[in-house]
């Protein structure tokens, strides 16, 4: 489950009830899924994608999203760095990111343009996310440099990082919270 922290604030969540209302406030959609039949890490992305086919189909209904497929990262995929580094400045999009996480850990820092404080979201597996689009934002990869996720688009052809410019994310580690990652 997703660990969220507002720095700003000394404030961390750890519970589903406080994650969900806290982030609800911010405009951010978390949810938790439970495959009906779990896949294994390694399953082929037709599998991952027909195993949550129901709640896929569902936010594909509710949110206008017209495709979705599994992306996976590892420490090993040609190019991280450069790819990383489009999501680790603050940014935003003409839609939605719609992130399931199937497996590994990541951050994503919200922004809200209003001048609340910074949040911190820690996802791993089970973890929703649906970041609004013109939301400000920037990604990171935490130390298992690993994320496989169901992601959902309502642009086929998918969306550009759009930046603010305004480096708001050199002031903040990009740092993961569980006791796992934790030096």
């Amino acid at each position: 489950m997703a660990i969220v922290r507002v720095p700003e604030q000394g404030r961390t969540l750890k519970t589903k009830e406080a994650i969900t209302e806290y982030l609800a406030s911010i405009n951010i959609e978390y949810q938790t899924w439970t495959p009906a039949h779990p896949t294994s890490p390694t399953a082929p992305a037709e599998e991952v994608l027909q195993t949550y086919k129901k709640e896929i189909d569902e936010l594909k209904a509710r949110g206008g999203y017209v495709t979705a497929d599994v992306i996976n990262v590892t420490k090993d995929t040609p190019g991280l760095d450069a790819m990383l580094a489009k999501f680790s400045r603050e940014h935003w999009h003409d839609e939605d990111e719609v992130r399931f996480i199937l497996a590994g850990h990541g951050v994503f820092h919200i922004h809200p343009r209003d001048g609340g404080a910074v949040t911190a979201i820690e996802v791993e597996s089970g973890d929703l996310i649906r970041v609004p689009r013109g939301t400000w934002h920037w990604f990171d990869l935490c130390t298992d440099r690993q994320i496989r996720a169901i992601r959902l688009f309502q642009d086929a052809a998918g969306w550009t990082p759009l930046y603010t410019d305004s480096a708001v994310e050199t002031k903040f580690e990009p740092v993961c919270f569980s006791t796992t990652y934790l030096a």
